[in-house]
């Protein structure tokens, strides 16, 4: 089926049709050409200010390096490249979703736009277990506490991560030209679908979607409850380290993998009601707006991680005391 047919298929919705690629009636959401400009402009600006405030922090006003602190740093870098790739989704949602910056401009930032979803969450489960080890196995994240470890596991996971971006890149579909129109990332044919897109995207949702989140949803309640039997300025400071990447998971990540796993369904055909692709469709639209909107709330994850910091946004790091039990060790992310 050549792109044409496929931007054919999108248009009519029909009830009772074997292939998804045939529906009849346009899967419609108009909505899409003011949420997603919108949604982007407000993400860059305040996702900018937060996340280059927080790596001139942590790079030239952090005078100790901790796990913690490393993870959080790739976190804000991840979060950085994302933004500096919002402009040209801006300009092509206004644009009537049509591509004007040519195949190289499109293989790049499609890829670095949707890899943005996986790397973060990832260095958040990194942050996750490091948590968890300093709260449930103290004397263990005593022995590995170190920053060698995080820089070891943060740079696999770079490199991993930089593999498939660059697979993706050079391997996968990008641009199709239809009804005078090039679309970027989208509008992909059923041939496509099958042969390249279906396989990877069932690789990104168990190991880029799946094991993270359920490392960040079954360990962080252990970790709350944890700390919620300490009655301390710093437990109550790593409460909310916790509910900030909780919600965060809940609000931007969740939603968008439930939908992605939705839309591949319909994609590989498993689901063929037209209507309900069309419902995918939109919810589709919402999820991938949602998802965006990490990059702007992680600065607040930067905050609350550095709880000891004062409004003048000068971290102090705070001296070790000894027999304070796990909870020196843990405490609020500080100087990590």
């Amino acid at each position: 089926m050549d792109p044409e047919a496929e931007r054919k298929s999108e248009k009519t919705p029909k009830m009772n049709t074997s292939s998804n690629f045939t529906c009849e009636g346009k899967l419609s959401a108009d909505f899409q050409f003011y949420l997603f400009p919108i949604t982007y402009i407000l993400v860059m600006v305040f996702g900018l200010l937060g996340n280059l405030g927080a790596l001139y922090i942590f790079i030239f006003k952090t005078e100790q390096r901790s796990p913690s602190s490393v993870y959080i740093l790739s976190l804000a870098v991840v979060d950085t490249i994302f933004l500096c790739v919002l402009p040209f989704r801006i300009h092509y949602h206004l644009n009537g979703n049509n591509w004007i910056f040519g195949t190289v401009v499109c293989r790049l930032t499609g890829t670095l736009f949707f890899s943005n979803v996986y790397i973060s969450i990832a260095f958040m489960s990194c942050i996750c277990v490091d948590r968890y080890l300093a709260t449930a196995h103290p004397h263990t994240y005593l022995r590995l506490r170190n920053t060698r470890c995080a820089v070891i596991v943060s740079a696999c996971m770079w490199m991993f991560g930089g593999t498939v971006i660059l697979t993706f890149m050079f391997t996968f579909p990008d641009m199709h030209n239809t009804e005078e129109k090039t679309s970027c990332f989208e509008n992909f044919s059923e041939d496509e679908w099958k042969t390249n897109l279906a396989p990877y995207s069932a690789f990104s949702l168990v190991f880029g979607a799946l094991l993270p989140s359920i490392i960040i949803l079954v360990l962080y309640p252990v970790v709350a409850r944890r700390i919620a039997q300490i009655k301390t300025r710093t437990a109550r400071g790593a409460q909310r380290i916790i509910y900030t990447i909780l919600a965060i998971t809940l609000l931007c990540f969740l939603p968008y993998h439930l939908v992605y796993f939705l839309h591949l369904l319909w994609r590989t055909q498993v689901i063929h009601n037209c209507l309900l692709a069309d419902g995918i469709y939109k919810a589709r639209r919402i999820t991938i707006a949602l998802v965006s909107m990490n990059s702007m709330f992680d600065p607040v994850l930067y905050y609350f991680a550095t709880s000891h910091c004062k409004m003048n946004c000068k971290w102090k790091l705070l001296k070790p005391k000894k027999k304070r039990g796990v909870y020196v060790i843990s405490e609020s992310l500080q100087a990590q």
